[in-house]
């Protein structure tokens, strides 16, 4: 696989993105130098360490085909929800993206489309990923479930279970250097714990050795904008962590 550097905003990029900051509702701020950067020190709350975890041992799903990944997803019936859908959604983006974001579920809009992450919820994560330089096309988004639950209901532990092999095959052959996980549903699944993601945020975890990190649904953000700082926090950290791996 063919490894692609991320790109490194230019200066000249700053004004366009602040555009983006601003639907995320962040006041963008100038830096200045690395001193005074180190200097001042947050007014709200300090900023959590860095941890890392020992990957939990995850029995691998043999890799297959994507072409062929894709249409077996397309045509499952291992659960009930299959009864349900319009259509399955498998996920969309760069198949050898470095990044990798991962969502709970499809919804109404995504059912429909055969997209993930549409509508309103999906216009606020095209502007969190242009606040740090990247496009949707660039990365590779995807959903632990590839059916959308009745009334948006949260998965059963039955529907996790039928779907997860796909989503782990989907991280197997897209090896990514890093798993943005976003909601309560897809965290507790790829890292095993019951734990609330305001507590495993600002932390750098791993799935099968891949940095991985939580952060809000942006679905959960349109209904607490108060909580985009938070997020915002997240995806530097995530960015942080991916450069450094280059």
């Amino acid at each position: 696989m063919q490894v692609k550097k991320l790109p490194i905003m230019a200066k000249t990029d700053l004004v366009r993105n602040i555009s983006y900051l601003d639907a995320l509702g962040i006041q963008a701020w100038v830096r200045r130098d690395v001193s005074s950067e180190r200097s001042a020190a947050p007014e709200t709350e300090p900023a959590a360490p860095v941890l890392e975890q020992t990957p939990a041992v995850v029995t691998k799903p043999s890799l297959m085909p994507w072409e062929q990944l894709q249409t077996q997803i397309a045509s499952c019936a291992q659960c009930e929800l299959a009864a349900g859908r319009t259509q399955s959604v498998f996920g969309i983006g760069d198949a050898q993206a470095d990044l990798m974001i991962i969502g709970e579920a499809p919804g109404r809009d995504e059912d429909m489309k055969g997209e993930p992450f549409v509508g309103r919820a999906g216009l606020l994560l095209n502007a969190m990923l242009h606040a740090i330089g990247l496009e949707r096309e660039q990365i590779f988004i995807a959903n632990v479930l590839k059916c959308r639950p009745p009334q948006n209901r949260d998965p059963s532990l039955a529907e996790i279970e039928a779907c997860s092999n796909y989503l782990k095959a989907q991280i197997e052959h897209i090896q990514p250097k890093m798993l943005l996980v976003v909601g309560r549903i897809a965290a507790h699944f790829l890292l095993e714990t019951n734990v609330a993601v305001g507590k495993l945020r600002l932390q750098v975890h791993h799935y099968q050795g891949i940095p991985l990190i939580v952060t809000y649904h942006p679905a959960y953000l349109l209904r607490r904008p108060s909580e985009k700082r938070k997020s915002w926090d997240d995806l530097k950290l995530a960015l942080a962590t991916m450069q450094a791996q280059t």
